[in-house]
């Protein structure tokens, strides 16, 4: 193998007074990160441009060197599920959400709390699949609050979904119901908004007198009883393609982003929601996450010419404004899939890059501009003692990359 890519999702972050005034980065005991730092070089990306705020799809995208017009959230968290897609099928990214009636309209949670258990998700999503429509559709639960909705037939992308949160632009948080609204004035665009609002209205309806909502409320928890939709899109992907890499995925947005690039992906299914203690579940996967990514790395050691892992828990943390855990998985992640790497990577003469697809600052408890902090460890010889962290890495020898070039800066990519 000659290199990995390891991306920590929402590794970015901004200093922190229940930190004394220090990221989760810089605070983290990370011994092994630190080792391959000091054998290599630090410098920071900007994943999109400077200025830009990027979901998580924009930047994996524009990381792997592609431009945005190339493909869509929608169809890349569809295409990592077992839906099937056809010319013209309408994908969108779907969250349960709260909110307390149409009318008023207030989004109490865009997550359900984070305490929507994985059979809640499922009993909950074949009530939105008998919803009578004049187009079939299907929606899929995924991952906790996560899911994907595809409408079948022919139909437009170019409209505003209801979840304004990632807007360009916008710096204050939008609290309240929206619709979908055209970006044009094209007769289909203006039929595909009006059906997938009546959807979402006919959706509220049947989620938010739900028995399994009812029980949600009689135990003090969030309802989920409405769909927060964003990112549609009716055409596949057209991304550069990397058919000498594998990947070691398991969230349905990178599954469908290394399937559509032509990796082939090691995945696993994420463990079940049981209870309502979400960090309970998200250490159970980050857990699993970097055993798996150890073993898909021994068994392809021979046989591959570069590895993508990408790991999702450190992003839960910053939007939750939890520094401490953030801190901790940091180090879980050292100790456990980067103690491995360090041990292969020096006799193996294996180049290791790390960054994270955004900053996701715990005070802002959202996605930043802000630039992330990179890693590349290139087999240096002559080690010089380095922290991997925001502030070292700002003064690195890299210096600054713009995400599309950052495969090619480090010879990952031609």
């Amino acid at each position: 193998m000659k290199g990995i890519f390891v991306i920590l999702d929402g590794l970015g972050d901004l200093p922190h007074k229940l930190l004394n005034e220090q990221t989760p980065l810089e605070a983290a005991q990370t011994p092994n990160m630190d080792f391959l730092a000091a054998r290599g070089e630090l410098g920071y990306v900007h994943p999109v441009k400077p200025g830009f705020i990027p979901e998580s799809d924009e930047a994996i995208v524009s990381l792997f060197g592609n431009d945005l017009i190339s493909s869509t959230r929608g169809q890349l968290e569809a295409r990592g599920t077992d839906l099937k897609l056809t010319r013209g099928d309408l994908a969108i990214r779907a969250n349960f959400a709260t909110i307390d009636n149409l009318n008023s309209g207030n989004i109490l949670d865009r997550r359900v709390g984070r305490t929507l258990t994985t059979e809640e998700a499922i009993i909950l999503a074949k009530a939105l699949n008998k919803i009578k429509m004049p187009c079939e559709f299907v929606f899929k639960p995924t991952v906790q609050h996560r899911g994907a909705l595809v409408f079948r037939g022919g139909f437009s992308d170019n409209f505003l979904g209801n979840d304004y949160t990632y807007i360009q632009g916008k710096n204050e948080s939008i609290n309240k119901v929206q619709r979908c609204k055209p970006l044009d004035d094209d007769e289909n665009t203006q039929y595909t908004v009006n059906l997938v609002n009546e959807f979402l209205e006919r959706a509220f309806e049947v989620l938010n007198n739900h028995p399994i909502n009812l029980e949600r409320i009689r135990k003090g928890l969030m309802p989920a009883n409405y769909l927060m939709l964003r990112g549609a899109g009716i055409e596949p992907p057209k991304l550069k393609q990397y058919k000498k890499w594998i990947s070691a995925n398991y969230m349905p947005l990178e599954i469908g982003f290394s399937s559509v690039s032509g990796m082939k992906n090691y995945s696993f299914e994420y463990p079940r929601l049981e209870g309502i203690d979400s960090y309970e579940n998200l250490w159970k996967g980050l857990r699993r996450a970097c055993k798996h990514s150890i073993n898909v790395l021994k068994k392809n050691l021979k046989r591959a010419d570069y590895l993508y892992i990408h790991l999702k828990e450190t992003d839960t943390s910053g939007h939750d404004n939890k520094p401490f855990e953030k801190k901790l998985m940091l180090e879980y992640i050292d100790i456990t899939l980067f103690k491995y790497l360090r041990s292969v990577a020096p006799q193996n003469k294996i180049k290791i890059l790390v960054t994270g697809d955004h900053s996701t600052p715990c005070k802002l408890k959202a996605h930043s501009a802000d630039p992330v902090p990179v890693l590349f460890y290139n087999c240096s010889e002559n080690p010089v003692a380095k922290k991997f962290c925001e502030k070292e890495c700002k003064n690195g020898s890299l210096g600054k990359i713009m995400g599309k070039e950052i495969l090619k800066k480090v010879g990952f990519a031609k």
